[in-house]
């Protein structure tokens, strides 16, 4: 469906991208301009819906492309035969934390499309998103040693409760190091942080 596009120079390919994910990540679906994603990219309209046909294909073009980029990268770092859950949830963390970094705009997009409300593109964003949980829980948790657990823990939803929280934490600290005079992060200070959130989770989930 998009072979023109794929077709394209990659330079070509990255400035039409990248003007695209600015426009949606900063105004929405809806409020999005494709007026000035072409002046953005320095293409005419009409060439921009040659290789996309609609506003909404190029949206969820953009999203498989940002979410592809993440997880590509992700899949290369995160060791996979990690069993301890604390090792390798440390070790996701600690990726994410990077990637927020080195592609702020990808992630601010990923963020803005996952929250769209706009009913032209909602429905196919929370269908992407289910198949994405689905299918990345199973190559990560795949063969976490659940013999660490102390017995009565459902470990599925202690899971769930240890990956939301470190979730939540990292996104805080990115927010914090933003906002900081340096706009960088202080990973040190960050994973030591970290450890102490992983510390309590042994002591309440382990035997």
């Amino acid at each position: 469906m998009f072979s023109k596009f794929l077709n394209l120079k990659t330079e070509k390919q990255e400035r039409i991208l990248q003007a695209a994910i600015k426009e949606f990540a900063d105004k929405g679906f809806e409020s999005a301009s494709t007026n000035e994603i072409v002046k953005e990219a320095g293409i005419s309209k009409g060439i921009l819906f040659h290789y996309f046909q609609n506003k909404k294909k190029l949206f969820l073009f953009v999203f498989d492309y940002c979410v592809e980029v993440c997880m590509d990268e992700f899949f290369e770092k995160v060791d996979e035969k990690q069993s301890d859950i604390f090792e390798k949830l440390r070790q996701i963390a600690s990726f994410k934390l990077e990637l927020l970094n080195k592609y702020p705009s990808i992630f601010k997009f990923i963020e803005s499309a996952i929250g769209e409300e706009c009913s032209e593109v909602k429905s196919e964003i929370e269908e992407r998103k289910k198949e994405l949980a689905e299918s990345n829980y199973s190559k990560v948790f795949n063969n976490i040693d659940k013999t660490k657990f102390r017995e009565g823990v459902d470990v599925n939803r202690a899971i769930n409760i240890i990956m939301w929280t470190l979730d939540g934490f990292g996104t805080s600290e990115l927010k914090k190091a933003k906002a900081s005079a340096a706009k960088q992060m202080d990973y040190e200070k960050v994973f030591h942080e970290m450890d102490s959130y992983i510390d309590i989770f042994k002591n309440s989930f382990y035997k």
